[in-house]
């Protein structure tokens, strides 16, 4: 296989914490669902070959609309998702015939295309790469009463973004792995650091916000001006 790019979203959350009817990734932004703002970005990269979308079971008709009224040509297959997150990722894998796979949250429509890039090469020359930030607070590890225990070194600690990117064949394998011994990780860069695969940190952006409350809507709005400004 050649070095080509396929892309999984993961849009199959219900966004509880949103405290809205809808699901957050199918909330307008600027007139337009969050989603297809996360699609736009993907879908006019040369790299990328081809697009899985994973949704919930109930709005894969819907989407499909989407991905055809916003002309989203790039995306190959829209399926619906598992009970958990690595389960629906683990469905749109199955999609990809790529060599090399991305892994992006359908709620993060502000990644940058260079970050993207940036990601993907580090991927190329390491094996796996994802998007992450430095942490800006001092983070304190507490116990089950409340009570500080711990203060990690805050110039180790990094918060984890999407994109991930690995080799289709690696995060299938660590999948695979994670069914047989019953483990759920928090994203993919976790279940493929329990295989031994060693995963490159490429600094991204602090703008690339997954949007998962109120709060975080208002500033995706805020950031949709400034960028309309610039």
């Amino acid at each position: 296989m050649d070095n080509s790019l396929g892309i999984v979203i993961v849009s199959a959350g219900k966004g509880s914490r949103m405290g809205t009817l809808e699901s957050k990734q199918y909330l307008l932004l600027q007139d337009k669902p969050i989603l297809i703002h996360t699609l736009e970005v993907f879908n006019s990269m040369p790299q990328v070959k081809e697009i899985v979308l994973v949704t919930g079971q109930d709005d894969v008709r819907r989407v499909q609309e989407w991905v055809h009224e916003y002309k989203m040509d790039k995306v190959i297959k829209v399926i619906p998702g598992g009970s958990e997150r690595q389960h629906s990722v683990y469905q749109g894998l199955l999609e990809i015939g790529t060599e090399w796979v991305m892994i992006h949250d359908g709620v993060r429509p502000f990644v940058d295309q260079a970050d993207i890039e940036a990601c993907y090469q580090m991927a190329l020359r390491t094996g796996a790469a994802v998007l992450a930030v430095p942490v800006k607070d001092t983070i304190k590890q507490v116990d089950g009463s409340g009570i500080i225990v711990a203060t990690p070194d805050r110039q180790s600690l990094w918060a984890i973004q999407t994109p991930q990117t690995f080799r289709v064949s690696d995060l299938l394998r660590s999948h695979q792995e994670a069914q047989r011994s019953g483990f759920v990780g928090t994203d993919d860069s976790m279940l493929v650091e329990r295989m031994g695969i060693p995963v490159a940190v490429v600094k991204g952006s602090y703008s690339n916000i997954k949007i998962t409350t109120p709060d975080d809507l208002e500033y995706a709005a805020f950031i949709e001006i400034r960028k309309g400004e610039g």
